[in-house]
Parts: structure tokens; C-alpha cells; sequence
């Protein structure tokens, strides 16, 4: 396997490109997860604290022992934590839950527009980066319109948007609104859901073309497009897999061919501006 590769970030610090992201992994499991992922080469951890498993990740931090100042570890605040205060509170709980005395990234994980708090809560953000606790931070699931309006009130631009993105939710727009502004993309949900896309003809064309499999060509479409990619597993073969990808690029006509894959109905979660939570 070659080296991971690293974007970054529009305050100078840096991010690897491909992490383990641990959306609906009990707390239980968590841990195991997270130190076999460090042990096969991971650098980077995302979690949040609506996925209830911020002490199995920091669990898993430390029995894989590798150095703190290796790992990039994200969290996110849920939307009932937002506003000022609230969101000094959560944070204080996440880093007890992860064991940390600061996390590499801190996100607003929705902006929930019908609360009105996301600019309060981006404040508060802006407090912990200037502590230290928060040595970057950034936004999910957020709008360029969101996202300027954060920026107007408090003059800091997050330095990352994790949205969904994948092969069927390409999301071409809100990724050239997002390198307007400096703003790196990370995508949730990059192998879409139920492994349905993965079946795809095109990506089993493309993956035998490579001698790789369909995870690992979406994967690498991910990380040819700069963008940083989180996939999901528990089972340690696949999350060895999942990295496994700095040893070959998508040539153009794969790239290409993989750009055909978008739809117009390919969202498989919810849609920002109207979700109810």
C-alpha cells in the first residue's frame, strides 16, 4: 500500500485524505473497530456525538497506541446541543467521552435552519479554536448560502463541509461553491447505501480494469476528485480494503465514465434545507 495522501486546510493544517467513519457503530464495537483501522494504516477517525460512540472511539485511540499527534480525530455537535453555551457543553462532553484534551476537528453536524442557531453556535466554535481545543473547525450538511452567513457574522470560514457525496449524488455545484470559497469537501455516505450501487456495471468494468474492487475504485474516485472520503465497516478485511488505494489512479475515461453514474434522484439521506431535526 502506498502512502496515505493529505489535503489542506484554509488554516495551514493538514487532514488525510481517507478516514474510518463509525456512523451507527455501537459503542461496543467502536473500539475494536478504531484500532484495527490504525493498525492497517489509518491516521484519521471520524465520529460524532449523535452516533453514541465517542468512548469506543477514544478507547480505541489508545489501545492501538499510536501517538495522539498522529491521528486526526473529528467529532460533530448534535442540532440540540446548538446555540452558545449549549455548544460549550457538548463540546466538554465529547472530549471527556474521547479521553481527549482536544479534537483535530469539531463540526456542526447539521445546520437545523429552523432553529435559527447555527451562527450562535459558530461563535462558540470560533471560542474553542481560539482555546486550542479545537484545532480546526468546520461545518456538515451545510449550503454555501449557510455557510456565508457564518462567515458574515464572525469573518471565519470553516475549513471543511462534509456532505453526502457518491457516484450517484455527485453534488457538482455545492463542491465548485465550496472550492470558491476555500472550503475542502468530505464526503458521508461515499459508498452510498446497502451496497446497491456497488453492483453497478460500470464500477465492476472499472474495478476489473484495475484488479481492484468496486468499494476500492469509489474510493479512489473520491480521492481523485480532493476529496476526503470516510467509509464505514466494522469487518477488519474491508477496512483493510478501504485504504488500499493509493496504489493506483482512475484514468480519465474512468473518471469519466464514473461521472455518468449521477442522478437527479440519488440523495439517500436527508435533504438540509428541509430536514426536521
Amino acid at each position: 500500500m502506498s502512502e496515505q495522501t493529505h489535503i489542506k486546510l484554509n488554516d495551514g493544517r493538514e487532514i488525510p485524505q481517507v478516514g474510518l467513519g463509525v456512523f451507527k457503530v455501537p459503542d461496543e464495537d467502536a473500539a475494536a473497530a478504531v484500532r484495527t483501522a490504525l493498525e492497517a494504516g489509518y491516521r484519521h477517525v471520524d465520529t460524532a456525538a449523535v452516533y453514541k460512540n465517542e468512548r469506543g472511539v477514544g478507547e480505541g485511540l489508545r489501545a492501538a497506541g499510536v501517538p495522539r499527534d498522529e491521528v486526526f480525530v473529528t467529532t460533530k455537535l448534535w442540532n440540540e446541543s446548538q446555540g452558545f453555551d449549549a455548544t460549550l457543553r457538548a463540546f466538554d462532553e465529547s472530549l471527556e467521552k474521547l479521553g481527549l484534551d482536544a479534537v483535530d476537528l469539531y463540526l456542526i453536524h447539521w445546520p437545523s435552519p429552523a432553529r435559527g442557531l447555527f451562527v450562535d453556535t459558530w461563535k462558540a466554535f470560533r471560542r474553542l479554536h481560539e482555546e486550542g481545543r479545537a484545532q480546526s473547525i468546520g461545518v456538515s450538511n451545510f449550503t454555501a448560502e449557510h455557510i456565508d452567513q457564518i462567515v458574515a457574522e464572525t469573518g471565519i470560514t470553516p475549513v471543511l463541509n462534509q456532505i453526502e457525496l457518491h457516484p450517484r449524488f455527485q453534488q457538482r455545484a455545492l463542491r465548485e461553491a465550496m472550492d470558491q470559497r476555500g472550503v475542502v469537501t468530505e464526503s458521508w455516505s461515499p459508498l452510498g447505501q446497502g451496497g446497491d450501487m456497488l453492483k453497478d456495471p460500470v464500477l465492476a468494468r472499472i474495478a476489473e480494469k484495475h484488479g481492484k474492487t468496486a468499494a476500492q475504485v469509489v474510493i479512489r474516485w473520491h480521492v481523485d476528485n480532493e476529496l476526503v472520503v470516510i467509509p464505514k465497516s466494522v469487518t477488519p478485511s474491508r477496512i483493510a480494503e478501504n485504504i488500499d488505494v493509493f496504489g493506483f489512479r482512475l484514468d480519465d475515461e474512468d473518471l469519466a465514465a464514473i461521472g455518468g453514474l449521477d442522478a437527479a434522484d440519488g440523495r439517500i439521506g436527508p435533504d438540509p434545507m428541509t430536514a426536521k431535526f
